[in-house]
């Protein structure tokens, strides 16, 4: 891969398509979209707030069993960056309420699309 790769137009479109699909679903708790965006693989997985998730089925459980609490949230620092045409990563702060976190995620280009390999989220400490 060169550094021209880094970033083309087109696949940045793709991902970052995907990416604000991925927020929508999460905000709206439309946890069908959520599951099919995340590769369905035992090598998945999602480093939460207050679990650690391995493999599809554990995400999957999680997110079923959650609560569906209000997820409306600011995004802030939004970087997208893509790697070729098959691999990228998003990261991104969010805010609400009194709350400051950041979320990571790796994404893979699979047969059926663009799926979350990785996530990350955590809480940043509140300050003052």
């Amino acid at each position: 891969m060169s550094y021209a790769e880094i970033n083309a137009p087109e696949v940045f479109e793709e991902v970052q398509e995907v990416f604000l699909r991925y927020e929508k679903a999460l905000v709206e708790n439309d946890v069908a979209v959520l599951d099919e965006l995340f590769w369905n693989s035992e090598h998945t997985l999602r480093y939460g707030v207050a679990e650690n998730l391995y493999g599809y089925a554990a995400i999957a459980d999680f997110r079923a069993s959650r609560p569906t609490p209000a997820l409306n949230r600011e995004l802030v620092n939004t970087t997208i960056t893509t790697y070729g045409k098959d691999f990228a990563t998003a990261n991104t702060e969010f805010r609400r309420d009194q709350v400051h976190g950041r979320q990571s995620q790796t994404w893979l280009r699979t047969p059926e699309g663009w799926r979350v390999v990785a996530a990350h989220v955590s809480l940043m400490p509140k300050k003052g």
